[in-house]
Protein backbone atom coordinates (compact mmCIF):
# COMPACT_ATOMS: atom_id res chain seq x y z
CA UNK A 1 0.00 0.00 0.00
CA UNK A 2 1.45 3.34 -1.06
CA UNK A 3 1.73 5.89 1.73
CA UNK A 4 1.90 9.67 1.45
CA UNK A 5 3.06 12.31 3.90
CA UNK A 6 0.12 13.82 5.75
CA UNK A 7 0.87 17.44 4.82
CA UNK A 8 1.30 16.47 1.16
CA UNK A 9 -2.04 14.68 1.21
CA UNK A 10 -3.75 17.69 2.78
CA UNK A 11 -2.32 19.92 0.05
CA UNK A 12 -3.26 17.57 -2.81
CA UNK A 13 -6.76 17.19 -1.37
CA UNK A 14 -7.09 21.00 -1.40
CA UNK A 15 -7.54 21.12 2.36
CA UNK A 16 -4.78 23.71 2.75
CA UNK A 17 -1.19 24.40 1.69
CA UNK A 18 1.63 22.16 2.91
CA UNK A 19 3.02 24.94 5.09
CA UNK A 20 -0.40 25.57 6.65
CA UNK A 21 -0.85 21.82 7.14
CA UNK A 22 2.38 21.70 9.11
CA UNK A 23 1.18 24.58 11.27
CA UNK A 24 -2.09 22.77 11.99
CA UNK A 25 -0.26 19.54 12.81
CA UNK A 26 2.16 21.32 15.18
CA UNK A 27 -0.84 22.93 16.87
CA UNK A 28 -2.56 19.55 17.36
CA UNK A 29 -5.38 20.63 15.05
CA UNK A 30 -5.32 17.55 12.80
CA UNK A 31 -6.56 14.05 13.54
CA UNK A 32 -5.88 10.85 11.61
CA UNK A 33 -8.29 8.03 12.36
CA UNK A 34 -9.52 9.93 15.43
CA UNK A 35 -5.97 10.30 16.87
CA UNK A 36 -3.98 13.55 17.07
CA UNK A 37 -1.57 13.67 14.13
CA UNK A 38 2.17 14.31 14.40
CA UNK A 39 4.75 15.83 12.06
CA UNK A 40 6.28 13.22 9.78
CA UNK A 41 3.20 11.01 9.80
CA UNK A 42 2.31 9.20 6.57
CA UNK A 43 -1.13 7.90 5.63
CA UNK A 44 -2.83 5.66 3.10
CA UNK A 45 -4.97 8.16 1.20
CA UNK A 46 -7.87 5.86 0.31
CA UNK A 47 -8.06 4.27 3.75
CA UNK A 48 -7.23 6.75 6.51
CA UNK A 49 -9.58 9.49 7.71
CA UNK A 50 -8.10 12.97 8.07
CA UNK A 51 -9.91 15.64 10.08
CA UNK A 52 -9.31 19.28 10.90
CA UNK A 53 -10.36 20.26 14.40
CA UNK A 54 -12.58 23.22 15.20
CA UNK A 55 -9.84 25.78 15.86
CA UNK A 56 -8.26 25.19 12.48
CA UNK A 57 -11.62 25.22 10.73
CA UNK A 58 -12.56 28.55 12.31
CA UNK A 59 -9.38 30.08 10.88
CA UNK A 60 -10.88 29.59 7.42
CA UNK A 61 -12.97 32.77 7.50
CA UNK A 62 -15.78 33.57 5.09
CA UNK A 63 -16.37 30.10 3.71
CA UNK A 64 -18.01 30.18 0.28
CA UNK A 65 -19.53 27.55 -2.01
CA UNK A 66 -20.09 27.88 -5.76
CA UNK A 67 -21.23 25.69 -8.62
CA UNK A 68 -20.05 26.24 -12.18
CA UNK A 69 -20.88 24.81 -15.60
CA UNK A 70 -17.50 24.03 -17.13
CA UNK A 71 -17.25 24.21 -20.93
CA UNK A 72 -14.89 22.05 -22.98
CA UNK A 73 -11.16 22.72 -23.15
CA UNK A 74 -11.00 24.27 -19.69
CA UNK A 75 -8.46 22.77 -17.28
CA UNK A 76 -9.89 22.06 -13.82
CA UNK A 77 -6.98 23.30 -11.76
CA UNK A 78 -5.76 26.42 -10.02
CA UNK A 79 -2.26 26.04 -11.45
CA UNK A 80 -1.20 28.75 -13.83
CA UNK A 81 0.04 27.39 -17.15
CA UNK A 82 -0.58 27.86 -20.86
CA UNK A 83 -4.07 26.34 -20.71
CA UNK A 84 -7.24 28.24 -19.86
CA UNK A 85 -8.18 27.06 -16.38
CA UNK A 86 -10.86 27.46 -13.73
CA UNK A 87 -9.11 30.47 -12.21
CA UNK A 88 -9.48 32.29 -15.53
CA UNK A 89 -13.26 31.71 -15.57
CA UNK A 90 -14.27 32.84 -12.12
CA UNK A 91 -14.01 36.26 -10.51
CA UNK A 92 -14.49 35.98 -6.75
CA UNK A 93 -13.10 37.89 -3.79
CA UNK A 94 -12.12 34.64 -2.09
CA UNK A 95 -9.45 32.22 -3.26
CA UNK A 96 -11.43 29.11 -4.15
CA UNK A 97 -10.45 25.73 -5.54
CA UNK A 98 -12.34 23.02 -7.46
CA UNK A 99 -13.56 19.78 -5.89
CA UNK A 100 -13.24 16.81 -8.25
CA UNK A 101 -11.70 17.60 -11.57
CA UNK A 102 -13.07 17.10 -15.05
CA UNK A 103 -10.86 16.45 -18.04
CA UNK A 104 -10.60 19.01 -20.85
CA UNK A 105 -13.23 17.35 -23.04
CA UNK A 106 -15.79 16.84 -20.26
CA UNK A 107 -18.33 19.54 -19.44
CA UNK A 108 -20.68 20.18 -16.57
CA UNK A 109 -20.85 20.62 -12.83
CA UNK A 110 -17.84 21.77 -10.83
CA UNK A 111 -18.02 22.69 -7.15
CA UNK A 112 -15.69 25.45 -5.96
CA UNK A 113 -15.01 26.39 -2.36
CA UNK A 114 -12.41 27.55 0.15
CA UNK A 115 -13.69 25.01 2.70
CA UNK A 116 -10.92 22.43 3.02
CA UNK A 117 -12.94 20.16 5.29
CA UNK A 118 -15.78 19.89 2.77
CA UNK A 119 -13.26 19.08 0.05
CA UNK A 120 -11.80 16.30 2.18
CA UNK A 121 -15.21 14.78 2.90
CA UNK A 122 -16.23 14.87 -0.75
CA UNK A 123 -12.98 13.69 -2.31
CA UNK A 124 -12.06 10.92 0.12
CA UNK A 125 -12.82 7.61 -1.66
CA UNK A 126 -14.11 5.87 1.47
CA UNK A 127 -17.28 8.00 1.52
CA UNK A 128 -18.54 6.87 -1.93
CA UNK A 129 -20.44 10.01 -2.89
CA UNK A 130 -22.73 9.95 -5.92
CA UNK A 131 -21.73 11.70 -9.13
CA UNK A 132 -24.11 11.61 -12.10
CA UNK A 133 -23.17 12.04 -15.77
CA UNK A 134 -24.89 12.05 -19.14
CA UNK A 135 -22.93 10.12 -21.76
CA UNK A 136 -23.34 10.29 -25.53
CA UNK A 137 -21.56 7.76 -27.74
CA UNK A 138 -20.68 7.97 -31.43
CA UNK A 139 -22.98 5.09 -32.34
CA UNK A 140 -25.89 3.24 -30.68
CA UNK A 141 -24.91 1.30 -27.58
CA UNK A 142 -26.79 -1.92 -26.83
CA UNK A 143 -28.25 -3.13 -23.53
CA UNK A 144 -25.56 -5.78 -23.14
CA UNK A 145 -22.83 -3.12 -23.07
CA UNK A 146 -24.78 -1.05 -20.55
CA UNK A 147 -25.25 -4.11 -18.35
CA UNK A 148 -21.50 -4.79 -18.34
CA UNK A 149 -20.80 -1.25 -17.21
CA UNK A 150 -23.57 -1.47 -14.63
CA UNK A 151 -22.04 -4.59 -13.03
CA UNK A 152 -18.40 -3.46 -13.04
CA UNK A 153 -15.48 -3.59 -15.46
CA UNK A 154 -11.78 -4.26 -14.97
CA UNK A 155 -9.92 -0.97 -15.53
CA UNK A 156 -6.82 0.50 -13.93
CA UNK A 157 -5.90 -2.77 -12.22
CA UNK A 158 -9.22 -3.45 -10.47
CA UNK A 159 -12.96 -3.75 -11.03
CA UNK A 160 -15.17 -0.69 -10.91
CA UNK A 161 -17.97 -0.62 -8.38
CA UNK A 162 -21.52 -1.19 -9.55
CA UNK A 163 -23.05 1.81 -11.29
CA UNK A 164 -26.61 2.96 -11.84
CA UNK A 165 -27.31 3.33 -15.56
CA UNK A 166 -30.44 4.51 -17.33
CA UNK A 167 -30.90 4.65 -21.08
CA UNK A 168 -31.94 8.01 -22.53
CA UNK A 169 -31.66 7.26 -26.25
CA UNK A 170 -30.03 4.71 -28.55
CA UNK A 171 -26.69 6.50 -28.21
CA UNK A 172 -27.18 8.26 -24.87
CA UNK A 173 -27.44 7.18 -21.21
CA UNK A 174 -27.03 8.51 -17.67
CA UNK A 175 -24.64 6.89 -15.22
CA UNK A 176 -24.20 7.34 -11.47
CA UNK A 177 -20.85 6.31 -9.97
CA UNK A 178 -19.61 6.42 -6.38
CA UNK A 179 -15.86 6.34 -6.97
CA UNK A 180 -13.34 8.58 -8.70
CA UNK A 181 -10.78 7.15 -11.09
CA UNK A 182 -8.87 8.90 -13.82
CA UNK A 183 -11.11 9.18 -16.91
CA UNK A 184 -13.22 6.38 -15.44
CA UNK A 185 -16.36 6.68 -17.57
CA UNK A 186 -14.41 7.07 -20.80
CA UNK A 187 -12.39 3.96 -19.93
CA UNK A 188 -15.57 2.03 -19.09
CA UNK A 189 -17.16 2.96 -22.42
CA UNK A 190 -14.00 1.98 -24.29
CA UNK A 191 -14.00 -1.35 -22.47
CA UNK A 192 -17.32 -2.25 -24.14
CA UNK A 193 -15.97 -1.21 -27.58
CA UNK A 194 -17.55 2.21 -27.79
CA UNK A 195 -16.24 5.75 -27.66
CA UNK A 196 -17.55 8.78 -25.79
CA UNK A 197 -18.67 11.65 -28.00
CA UNK A 198 -19.93 13.92 -25.22
CA UNK A 199 -19.69 13.64 -21.45
CA UNK A 200 -21.35 15.98 -18.98
CA UNK A 201 -21.56 15.85 -15.20
CA UNK A 202 -25.00 16.94 -14.02
CA UNK A 203 -25.01 16.16 -10.28
CA UNK A 204 -22.77 15.72 -7.24
CA UNK A 205 -24.79 14.28 -4.36
CA UNK A 206 -27.75 16.69 -3.97
CA UNK A 207 -26.13 19.51 -5.98
CA UNK A 208 -27.51 19.63 -9.53
CA UNK A 209 -26.16 21.51 -12.54
CA UNK A 210 -29.70 22.63 -13.26
CA UNK A 211 -30.03 25.37 -15.90
CA UNK A 212 -26.59 26.95 -15.57
CA UNK A 213 -25.14 27.98 -18.94
CA UNK A 214 -21.56 27.27 -19.95
CA UNK A 215 -19.11 29.60 -18.15
CA UNK A 216 -21.83 30.55 -15.64
CA UNK A 217 -21.35 30.11 -11.89
CA UNK A 218 -23.27 31.06 -8.76
CA UNK A 219 -23.37 30.59 -5.00
CA UNK A 220 -24.97 27.42 -3.72
CA UNK A 221 -28.30 28.17 -2.08
CA UNK A 222 -28.78 27.64 1.66
CA UNK A 223 -30.98 24.67 0.81
CA UNK A 224 -28.23 23.11 -1.31
CA UNK A 225 -25.56 23.72 1.33
CA UNK A 226 -27.69 22.42 4.20
CA UNK A 227 -28.70 19.36 2.19
CA UNK A 228 -25.08 18.62 1.32
CA UNK A 229 -23.93 18.96 4.92
CA UNK A 230 -26.72 16.64 6.06
CA UNK A 231 -25.75 14.02 3.48
CA UNK A 232 -22.11 14.23 4.52
CA UNK A 233 -22.99 14.30 8.23
CA UNK A 234 -21.05 17.54 8.70
CA UNK A 235 -22.06 19.89 11.50
CA UNK A 236 -22.56 23.27 9.91
CA UNK A 237 -22.06 25.07 13.21
CA UNK A 238 -18.42 24.01 13.13
CA UNK A 239 -17.77 25.68 9.80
Amino acid sequence: MEKIRLQKYMSQAWICSRRKAEEYIWAWQVKVNWQIATIGMSIIAWQDKVELLNKAIKEQDNLVYYKLNKPRWIVTTCAQNDDLNIVDIINTKERVFPIWRLDKETTGLILLTNDGRLANYLMHPKYEHEKEYVVETFWPIDDKALEKMRNGLFILWSYTKKAKIKRIAAWKFSIIITEWRNRQIRRMVEKVWHQVKKLKRIRIENIELSNLDFWEYKHLSNKEINGLFEKLDIKKTAL
